[in-house]
């Protein structure tokens, strides 16, 4: 068999290489996002939310609420992207609204956690990209199985690290091969122990946070941490301008204190691309 000239070898490698290139998938985004309480009018009964009612502390009424789902929505609109996690949803009527407040054709996934306050995890999601497959929810945490594209992966949604860190260990011990993403409060200090990398750690050297504290200073509360297989495409805090207050300082918050200022919330989304 002839040997095939070195140009038309560097030609042929240079088209294999355009291929698979070509037939990567693109990069997929998820974020997460602590509402800081959205809740509805309608008193409880297993829970105290009387602050949040017409009558309550905060006179929390239906103008109110609709103008937070209308506030929310656009936020989530605008990242545009096909996995929003939620914490901080009062029941599923209110996952309900805001998926119908948002221009995206989402589905959703909510689970009722009985915590003290009365605040859940949800899960809005494009249905032609990824598909749930079962949910188990633990005390201060929310794990989604599902596959994402052809992949099989755990979703792990928390809102105390201590709580994440066990559930991570418990999904390492018993399903070993299985792919992770942890949002919220996450273990990020035992990341590579847990086989787990923190894509916000950067944005988080440079002085970018998702809250800001009384002294002025940022602190990502909320994290990403993507499985070590994923290939990490970028990550960062979604600060846009319209969620700032008239001073460009920090978060414009709905409430503070117990004035209303009809803000988005006193935190800032989150998000990571991944292939």
């Amino acid at each position: 068999m002839k040997r095939l000239p070195g140009c038309l070898l560097l030609l042929l490698l240079a088209l294999c290489v355009a291929t698979a290139r070509a037939q990567r998938q693109p990069a997929l985004g998820i974020a997460f996002y602590d509402l800081d309480g959205l809740y509805d009018t309608i008193p409880a009964l297993f829970y105290d939310d009387s602050d949040h009612t017409p009558r309550g502390r905060l006179a929390w009424d239906s103008e109110r609420y609709r103008r937070k789902i209308a506030h929310t929505a656009a936020v989530i609109d605008s990242m545009g992207l096909p996995l929003v996690a939620l914490y901080g949803v009062e029941n599923e009527a209110v996952v309900r609204d805001l998926s119908a407040a948002c221009r995206g054709d989402y589905s959703y996934l909510h689970s009722t956690m009985n915590a003290f306050d009365g605040l859940d995890f949800a899960l809005l999601y494009y249905g032609d990209l990824f598909r749930p497959l079962d949910v188990e929810q633990g005390r201060d945490y929310l794990c989604i199985e599902g596959v994402l594209r052809s992949d099989t992966l755990a979703l792990v949604l928390s809102c105390d690290y201590r709580m994440a860190r066990w559930a991570v260990r418990e999904l390492r011990h018993d399903r070993p091969g299985l792919r992770l993403l942890v949002a919220g409060r996450t273990p990020h200090r035992d990341a590579a122990r847990l086989g787990l990398g923190d894509p916000l750690r950067r944005a988080e050297r440079a002085g970018r946070g998702n809250v800001r504290y009384p002294n002025g200073s940022w602190h990502m509360r909320d994290r990403i941490l993507a499985d070590t297989t994923f290939e990490v495409c970028g990550a960062d805090v979604y600060a846009r301008p319209f969620l700032f207050d008239e001073r460009g300082i920090g978060p414009l918050p709905t409430y503070r204190r117990e004035k209303y200022l009809g803000g988005f919330g006193f935190s800032l989304p989150i998000f990571i691309y991944i292939r």
